[in-house]
């Protein structure tokens, strides 16, 4: 066998012992070929890097496309650049959308990245009578895309409740067809603020992985039940990875992002999150292993996640570790990456420089079927639809169920606040509130539901979305009426997107006419878009660690504690409705 290529004078990342020393690196084919101090093969293509730092491709085994609202062919050739190389995407909101149509749509693209593919599990996070998706996917349906190649595991469980019932289970059924299909296959989990006996039930019934928030109490209680923790930014506090660190808990733990907003995905993926761990603490080396072998080992991809022989020769050079920033990225051998080069064609293109197929390779949508840019189906907003009436005119007061925000993450607190009453409608404005309107908006029942939101904006206006966790039903939130209504109807005529008004004008826009979940630009402006929407939000007072995620997760039901859908509120840990006016009281404060 002959080399194809060689990797001289680098600083190679040795994996089991998790250091780096200098060597030589062949690779023949796809594959590497030989590590070793010193290679020489005459006539061989060869790179000095020049004491550069060498390391396996990055492997990020849980993400969503969709929270980059671009398409898994955009994705691709935006991550590759930052030595990502393989990434096991769980396609779960355009099922919500688009059922199985949807996630075939998604594994049907062809991508230089490896893209393998999780199952989605709660297609809806909860069910029917709770919230409305635009489809539902069956334990049979996951069975059957469970033995399609580059499936690896059953995306993130939600549903504890339905885990854990009596009787009849979806959930454990679908695991357990799944399994029957891969006995092999993973099985993913979502279980924040789940301890004790329900947690030890969650592990019961096979799911022995979670990506959400961690404490140093969680970290130690769920690694001590065997569970395999990936790690993602909102988890990594210097606290808790202290805690990683301390307990020596490496070969327990991934770094993965889970959701990266587009206006971030210009700047890292996967490698920001390595640079994140290391900043809070942990060593470069550890994090490195983090985002490489110990991934791959979860999710049995056993022909990749180090640099040795017979493995995918899939790697990235880096000039510092500080910054994790690739000068190249080679995939299966092949060079996909190399810095400025990117940059020229972006330069060129602008300049009308470049052909149509070679346009393409620089940005491509991929196909999708012609339905899939009309999917807004609800009507538009009218001034009542912003108004909240009681039912008991002689009152003066309501005591109302609240969602309180977070000022980090996406967990909100269930408050209660009394309110003044007059003309038989609610003065929540006044009370510096909030009003969070659900549209179902997939055309099966024209539900409407609102609450009341503490910490949102805090200047008149008002931001829409069809981007809303999981079900992606239309979400209005603001404290102008007329904002309101402009900001739904313009979400509606877009088909799709996040868009801010304010005073009457708009704000900032990005449109989102795939699904109501993607965009059909280049990165490079989905990404400007959306930081407008982003800074245009924190300009109407909007304060969160992620004003756009903190948002869109209102409606999830399965994230803490208090959310809406387009059945009402919802309170999460018990699956129970939970009303918006709780009490009526008339002018000296008594109950009636």
């Amino acid at each position: 066998m002959t080399a194809d290529l060689i990797i001289k004078n680098a600083n190679v990342f040795m994996t089991y012992r998790q250091c780096f020393e200098k060597r030589d690196v062949a690779v023949a084919g796809e594959k590497f070929y030989c590590v070793s101090p010193a290679i020489v093969y005459p006539g061989v293509k060869t790179i000095d890097a020049k004491g550069k730092y060498m390391i396996p491709g990055l492997i990020d085994i849980h993400m969503h496309i969709e929270s980059s609202m671009t398409t898994p062919v955009e994705f691709s050739r935006i991550t590759l650049p930052y030595g990502v190389t393989t990434v096991v995407a769980d396609a779960h909101e355009i099922a919500n959308v688009f059922g199985v149509e949807g996630i075939k749509s998604f594994m049907s693209q062809k991508t230089e990245q490896d893209i393998f593919w999780a199952i989605p599990s709660s297609v809806p996070a909860t069910n029917e009578m709770l919230e409305t998706p635009g489809a539902f996917l069956y334990p049979e349906d996951a069975a059957k895309i469970a033995s399609a190649p580059g499936v690896l595991c059953l995306g993130e469980i939600m549903n504890f409740k339905d885990l854990c019932a009596e009787g009849y289970s979806k959930t454990r059924e679908m695991i357990r067809l799944c399994r029957q299909a891969a006995p092999l296959m993973r099985i993913e989990g979502h279980c924040p603020g789940l301890s004790g006996e329900d947690l030890n039930r969650f592990i019961y019934e096979g799911v022995d992985a979670d990506h959400t928030q961690q404490t140093t109490q969680t970290v130690l209680e769920k690694a001590d039940l065997g569970m395999f923790l990936e790690l993602q930014l909102k988890s990594l506090r210097p606290e808790v990875v202290k805690v990683v660190c301390d307990k020596v808990l490496y070969e327990n733990v991934a770094l993965v992002t889970d959701d990266t907003m587009a206006d971030k995905l210009a700047e890292s993926q996967l490698n920001g999150i390595v640079k994140n761990a290391v900043e809070a603490g942990m060593p470069v080396e550890k994090a490195i292993y983090c985002a490489t072998w110990t991934p791959a080992r979860r999710m049995h991809l056993d022909d990749r996640g180090m640099i040795a022989p017979g493995k995918i020769a899939d790697f990235a050079l880096l000039e510092s570790l500080e910054e994790m920033q690739p000068v190249m990225v080679f995939k299966s051998g092949s060079c996909v990456y190399e810095k400025g080069v990117l940059e020229e064609e972006q330069a060129e293109i602008q300049a009308g420089k470049l052909t149509e197929k070679q346009v393409e390779k620089v940005f491509s949508v991929g196909d999708f079927p012609e339905h899939f840019y009309h999917s807004v189906h609800c009507r538009s907003a009218v001034k009542e639809d912003f108004q909240i009436k009681v039912e008991n005119r002689s009152a003066v007061f309501a005591e109302v169920n609240v969602i309180k925000i977070s000022d980090f993450g996406t967990a909100t607190t269930p408050v209660t606040r009394r309110l003044s009453v007059k003309n038989g409608y609610i003065c929540w404005k006044e009370a510096g509130l909030s009003l969070a309107v659900v549209y179902e908006r997939h055309g099966k029942n024209g539900n409407i539901a609102k609450a009341l939101v503490e910490g949102t904006l805090k200047t008149p206006g008002a931001a829409a979305t069809t981007w809303s966790h999981d079900s992606h039903n239309l979400l209005v939130v603001g404290n102008s009426e007329e904002d309101m209504e402009l900001a739904q109807k313009k979400v509606r005529e877009l088909q799709g997107g996040y868009v801010v008004y304010a005073g009457g004008k708009l704000a900032a826009q990005t449109a989102l006419p795939i699904g109501g979940i993607l965009s059909d630009q280049p990165m490079s402006v989905l990404g400007e878009q959306l930081g407008q929407v982003r800074k245009a939000m924190e300009d109407l007072g909007y304060d969160n660690n992620n004003v756009i995620m903190s948002m869109s997760t209102l409606c999830l039901p399965v994230s803490p504690r208090l959310k809406l859908t387009d059945f009402g509120l919802l309170e999460v840990k018990t699956q129970e409705k939970v009303p918006l006016i709780q009490n009526y009281f008339d002018k000296n404060g008594m109950r009636i």
